[in-house]
C-alpha cells in the first residue's frame, strides 16, 4: 500500500502562509521566515530537507502552483524556475483544464479537475512503490486530512508569529495523531505524526 505523507512549514500560531499573498510575495507577509531553516541551516536539517522531495509523486493545490485565480496564464510555469525541486510527477488540483507541463529534472505538472480522490489515484499509480506527498497549500492539506487520506504529517514549526494568513489545520476535525519523531535546530522544530 502506498504511503501518503504531508510536509508543511508552520508558524507557532498555526499559519502556513502569511497575509497578503501576491506573485511577488507567494508566502504572504512574513511567510518566508518560516523556511529560513532550509536555506540558512541546510546541513543541520539535511535529513528533513531530503525527505520532503523523496516522494514518487506530489499533489498540490492550484494556488501553490500559481497566483492566478481565473483563466490559466500559460506563460506561468510555477514559482520554482525551469528545474522545480520535485523531479517527479506533480498533480495540481483545479477547476480549469490545462495540458501537462514538462519541466527540467523530471518534473511534469499534471492538472486534475475531477477532485482530490482522482488526483490521489493518479499520484499513487505514478509513484509506484514510493510515497505520495501532499505538498500544500493549506486548503489542499485540509481536504486530504478531512478525507482521511494522509498517513504521516510532518510539521516544520518555525519560531515565528505571523498573526494572520492561512491556518494549516482549520476545519480538519479531531485528528488522532501519534507523535513518531522530534528533531530541532535553532530555526525549526520538526515533528512527525502518524495520522489516524
Amino acid at each position: 500500500m502506498t504511503k501518503v505523507t504531508c510536509d508543511s512549514g508552520v508558524s507557532l500560531d498555526g499559519f502556513s502562509a502569511g497575509p497578503d499573498q501576491t506573485r511577488e510575495n507567494p508566502l504572504g507577509k512574513g511567510g518566508e521566515r518560516m523556511h529560513r531553516w532550509m536555506f540558512e541551516q541546510p546541513e543541520a536539517n539535511k535529513a528533513e530537507r531530503e525527505a520532503i522531495v523523496q516522494a514518487g509523486a506530489f499533489i498540490m493545490g492550484r494556488h501553490m502552483f500559481c497566483p492566478d485565480r481565473g483563466e490559466w496564464d500559460l506563460d506561468w510555469h510555477g514559482w520554482w524556475g525551469a528545474d522545480p525541486p520535485y523531479h517527479a510527477p506533480v498533480f495540481v488540483l483545479g477547476h480549469r483544464e490545462r495540458e501537462p507541463l514538462e519541466m527540467e529534472g523530471g518534473t511534469t505538472f499534471h492538472f486534475v479537475t475531477d477532485g482530490i480522490e482522482a488526483a490521489m489515484e493518479r499520484a499513487k499509480e505514478a509513484a509506484g512503490d514510493r510515497t505520495v506527498s501532499i505538498a500544500g497549500g493549506a486548503s489542499t492539506v485540509q481536504q486530504y486530512l478531512r478525507a482521511g487520506l494522509i498517513d504521516e504529517l510532518r510539521l516544520h514549526i518555525a519560531p515565528v508569529i505571523l498573526g494572520s494568513g492561512e491556518r494549516l489545520l482549520d476545519g480538519v476535525g479531531d485528528l488522532k495523531l501519534e507523535q513518531l519523531k522530534v528533531t530541532s535546530s535553532e530555526l525549526v522544530t520538526h515533528i512527525t505524526y502518524r495520522v489516524g
